[in-house]
């Protein structure tokens, strides 16, 4: 018999088996379906079973992490997989684009989802440039217009102007940042 510590996630598969119980709630909550979660058990078994992991600290926090990931990678895939539907549907169907979406019921994933987004777009905001955050805040959170915005801040229009574009482009470089790692 080998040690499980040499093969790729020989001890998360440990962990694995000794918090599937967990896993599984917590899968089923944020997916509201028992067979969602069951799928995303197997998949999560497979990241651990194949990748070699260095190192880690908390592995129970570890495993959970990944669930989430796996969650909200779910609900992306869904959401591109409406998009694309979607447009198909528009060009094959001649529906018109600009026809209001169905209301689909919100459920445990999407409220999560909307909730992770939020959080990381906060913690985007916080990490802006000082000048850049006020504007922002002033002009996107406040909705004050960008000659508003200038008078608040006692400084021009085209002041205004220069720290929206310094918060947007960094905005994107964090958000972006984050997505990938």
């Amino acid at each position: 018999m080998s040690d499980m510590a040499d093969e790729p996630g020989g001890g998360l598969r440990a962990l694995y088996q000794l918090h599937a119980a967990s896993l599984r709630r917590f899968l089923h909550a944020r997916t509201g379906s028992a067979d969602m979660a069951s799928d995303l058990m197997q998949e999560l078994w497979l990241r651990i079973d194949t990748v070699a992991s260095g190192p880690v600290v908390d592995g129970r926090a570890y495993l959970f992490r990944i669930a989430h990931n796996l969650v909200l990678d779910q609900l992306r895939e869904r959401r591109r997989r409406e998009g694309r539907e979607r447009a198909w549907a528009d060009e094959t169907l001649g529906q018109r684009a600009d026809a209001p979406e169905p209301v689909e019921p919100t459920t445990a994933l999407d409220i999560a989802i909307r909730q992770e987004e939020a959080r990381r777009l906060a913690g985007a905001i916080a990490r802006l440039p000082f000048g850049a955050q006020r504007a922002f805040r002033l002009h996107k959170l406040e909705g004050l217009s960008h000659a508003e915005t200038a008078e608040r801040l006692g400084i021009s229009r085209k002041g205004v102007e220069k720290h929206m574009a310094t918060a947007m482009q960094h905005l994107r470089r964090l958000l972006d940042e984050r997505e990938v790692g």
